[in-house]
């Protein structure tokens, strides 16, 4: 048998050029294998990095919106005779806190929520300096507060903080309208009961005079003509304000030494 080698030389070009297509048309008709991708899972939220030094910033409850107090005399004359009458009034109980425009916030975490009272007293709680008022630090919500109002407060007054009030559980709620121009009477009280405010009935009404009594405060509320007081209702004196208790003292004192000086005159003349 004769066998002729052939070489590479030998082959006609068009015949490897047809038979590498032809193997790459093989090549491509065979199934491709797709690599594998790994779906990542969501992170979960970083905790903070105690480690690093770097604590979460702690939440910040404004003593203070900035913003100057823009009060009338109107208002401001009642509302810091209140304040300063009952810190005396209740100077000998330490488990008394008496306070005015004093912001309170009343849940924990959100400083938008506050509100600042003309006047608070909280029962039971200690007595001492306070920036603000956060009720979830303090025993409770005040017992007793009172607004001075205007007519550019009155629907917050009535409306919105009447309704937070209540819904917080201060005790009694009390409205003053010195101007007279919208509250009748200009004197106002509610006391919650089944938590709900009911108002509370005038001891006295008329043109003139109003007197509300306050059974959290034991005192009398009452307005005498344009002259908001406090009053002991045993006696009917009227509590005196820092100035007032003030020129009673010296008065006192002015008496005491007129009587000494008389009675020291008797006795000289006795003498003789």
């Amino acid at each position: 048998m004769l066998l002729i080698r052939i070489g590479m030389s030998d082959v006609d070009p068009l015949i490897l050029e047809n038979r590498e297509v032809a193997m790459a048309t093989e090549t491509l008709s065979e199934p491709t294998t797709l690599p594998r991708v790994t779906v990542r899972a969501e992170s979960p939220p970083k905790k903070p990095n105690y480690e690093s030094g770097r604590l979460p910033q702690p939440i910040e409850y404004p003593d203070s919106d900035g913003q100057p107090m823009a009060e009338s005399d109107f208002q401001f004359e009642p509302l810091s005779y209140a304040v300063e009458s009952l810190k005396i009034h209740f100077q000998d109980r330490n488990d008394v806190y008496v306070a005015g425009n004093t912001f309170f916030y009343y849940e924990e975490g959100e400083p938008s929520e506050v509100v600042a009272p003309d006047v608070l007293v909280v029962i039971g709680a200690e007595k001492h300096k306070r920036r603000t008022y956060k009720l979830w630090e303090e025993p409770k919500a005040p017992d007793f507060i009172l607004e001075i109002t205007s007519n550019s407060t009155r629907n917050k007054d009535q409306g919105a903080k009447k309704g937070l009030y209540q819904f917080l559980g201060v005790t009694e709620y009390f409205c003053y309208d010195p101007t007279g121009d919208y509250l009748d009477p200009p004197l106002l009280g509610y006391r919650l009961d089944n938590r709900f405010y009911v108002p509370i009935a005038p001891k006295e009404q008329s043109k003139s005079v109003v007197i509300v009594p306050s059974q959290t405060l034991g005192l009398d509320l009452r307005m005498d003509g344009r002259e908001f007081r406090f009053a002991d209702p045993q006696t009917g004196l009227a509590l005196r304000n820092f100035a007032e208790t003030e020129a009673a003292r010296l008065q006192g004192e002015s008496r005491i030494r007129e009587l000494e000086a008389q009675l020291a005159a008797m006795r000289t003349q006795e003498s003789n």
